[in-house]
């Protein structure tokens, strides 16, 4: 991740969240400032589960991605999206996880994920 870390244009950096003042929102900021403990061992949690088993990164960031279309949450399709792409996934690849929940979660709810990551992927650019 280190390598791909360094290939990553500074506009790209802040936008995926690679840099020391990595892309965080602000609910999520304040939810550590007020609850620090709690935040610490959701981030603990968080890091467990993705070695709880035998699935590589690959298969666990569009899994996760699965998840947040699925739940049709925009900042868990937004964050997830981002860690798809610092994971070394394709655009087309993460565009092409939401399309698959056309048929199980609807046209709508499939476009706003759509919309949703093409955001992330054009802040990323630098045209967002």
């Amino acid at each position: 991740m280190f390598a791909l870390l360094k290939t990553i244009d500074p506009i790209k950096e802040f936008a995926l969240g690679t840099s020391n003042d990595r892309y965080l929102p602000e609910p999520y900021k304040k939810f550590g400032h007020d609850f620090p403990e709690l935040s610490k061992a959701f981030s603990g949690l968080a890091e467990s589960e993705h070695s709880a088993g035998p699935l590589d990164e690959r298969s666990r960031r569009l899994i996760k991605l699965g998840i947040a279309v699925g739940a049709t949450s925009q900042g868990g399709v937004r964050s997830q999206a981002r860690q798809a792409l610092l994971s070394g996934l394709s655009e087309d690849e993460v565009k092409h996880a939401a399309v698959l929940a056309l048929s199980t979660i609807g046209f709508p709810k499939t476009i706003a994920a759509l919309g949703w990551i093409d955001d992330v992927i054009d802040a990323a650019d630098g045209n967002g």
